[in-house]
């Protein structure tokens, strides 16, 4: 990044490191899906770079810190520091499963790859319809529910894709979205459809499938703590808040579960290191929990939180959003598949609320009913997609 354009105050600062530590994330989970050593590598550049910014940002913390009043308003920023701090050390742990040769079991890998959210390559055919375009152009991810992670031209990866970034014959794509989403971007970038997959007897579970499902359960729902630890900050909600301390208690006894599921597995492994590299996923997902933990304290207790901090979440490639589902609305009584939500509006559904009652990332068949709250996270110009289908048609009065 050019000097010019380097974040100059802490609310740019933020932006970055958040942005940052979330894509380490992607790219970390996505090194281990391709076994990509390149791709792992760079998760350890963005570190750097993190690392970078967060200095910068205590600096400057410090610097304006001119009373015990100045230190109390910046201390919160620092909390959250810390938080996305940790995040990308969680990142880079997962990374480390691919450089340290430490690996996951080849037979496995689907399962991870399959995780609510699919994790793909495809490479842009000659006469394409995305050739020579924009992504502000093509706007995937409302278009198609899908997220460009990267992008490799010959032997270079451009990592974090921006909106004037232009696509090229021979790009190779990697995207991330739901599974309904990839013949979509397939057909943008020339490619054909996937074929369904073959129908299979199903063999009976064994002590590392029972690992792995574990493992799928923890890094999804590490995702949506984190999802949900943001919006609890952006909305000060401390029923949020209560959400992300729930799954964070939920974690644990997951992990000790992993752990007893690997060790019973050792037997049928035929490599021990591999088993070394679930252990490795479950301790970075462990992690992520006690991240987004962090974040909510600053809810939970009260703390007036600085005006930077919600800046800076409103200002982020991802943006929270959270609407209420109304009666007459073409989502009431409709299910997510039916919606087509994540496809329609690039929004992905962190949590339903209903009464008192939570569903964490809702399966496709869920359907939604009058009254719920939905939470989510996505491109900006999905909120007002997604609260045209939740809201009720306006009434036209007659003279």
């Amino acid at each position: 990044m050019p000097d010019d354009d380097q974040p100059r105050n802490v609310k740019e600062l933020l932006i970055e490191a958040k942005d940052a530590s979330e894509l380490m994330i992607d790219l970390a989970y996505a090194a281990v899906f391709f076994k990509d050593e390149d791709m792992a590598e760079e998760v350890e550049v963005l570190e750097e770079r993190l690392d970078g910014y967060l200095r910068r940002l205590r600096e400057i913390s410090m610097l304006a810190a001119r009373s015990p009043e100045d230190a109390e308003a910046m201390a919160n920023v620092l909390h959250l520091a810390g938080a996305i701090e940790q995040i990308g050390q969680a990142a880079s742990d997962i990374g480390r499963v691919i450089t340290a040769k430490l690996g996951i079991p080849d037979v496995l890998r689907p399962d991870l790859r399959h995780a609510d959210e699919i994790v793909g390559r495809v490479r842009v055919r000659e006469g394409a319809p995305c050739v020579g375009r924009s992504l502000k152009e093509l706007l995937l991810p409302s278009e198609t529910g899908m997220w460009l992670i990267a992008v490799r031209r010959g032997d270079q990866w451009e990592f974090d894709p921006q909106a004037e970034t232009v696509l090229n014959e021979g790009d190779v794509l990697l995207f991330q979205g739901p599974e309904e989403g990839v013949n979509l971007i397939r057909a943008i970038a020339g490619a054909p459809p996937l074929p369904e997959p073959p129908e299979t007897d199903t063999p009976p579970l064994t002590e590392l499938d029972r690992a792995v499902d574990i493992l799928v359960e923890m890094k999804n729902s590490a995702e949506v703590a984190v999802g949900l630890a943001y919006s609890a900050l952006l909305f000060k909600d401390r029923a949020l808040a209560a959400e992300v301390a729930t799954l964070e208690a939920r974690s644990d006894i997951l992990h000790d579960e992993l752990e007893s599921w690997v060790l019973k597995s050792a037997p049928e492994a035929r490599n021990t290191d591999e088993l070394r590299g679930l252990l490795r996923l479950g301790y970075a997902s462990e992690t992520i929990f006690d991240a987004a933990r962090d974040m909510t304290w600053l809810v939970e207790n009260g703390e007036e939180l600085h005006p930077v901090i919600q800046m800076a979440l409103e200002e982020s490639e991802e943006v929270a959003s959270q609407t209420v589902v109304e009666r007459g609305s073409r989502a009431e009584g409709r299910s997510l598949k039916e919606l087509q939500l994540e496809t329609e509006t690039g929004m992905f559904v962190l949590a339903v609320q209903r009464g008192r009652r939570w569903i964490y990332r809702p399966r496709p068949g869920v359907g939604l009913e009058a009254g719920d709250r939905v939470i989510s996270i996505g491109p900006e110009e999905g909120v007002a997609e997604l609260e045209s289908l939740t809201r009720a048609p306006a009434t036209v009065m007659s003279g």
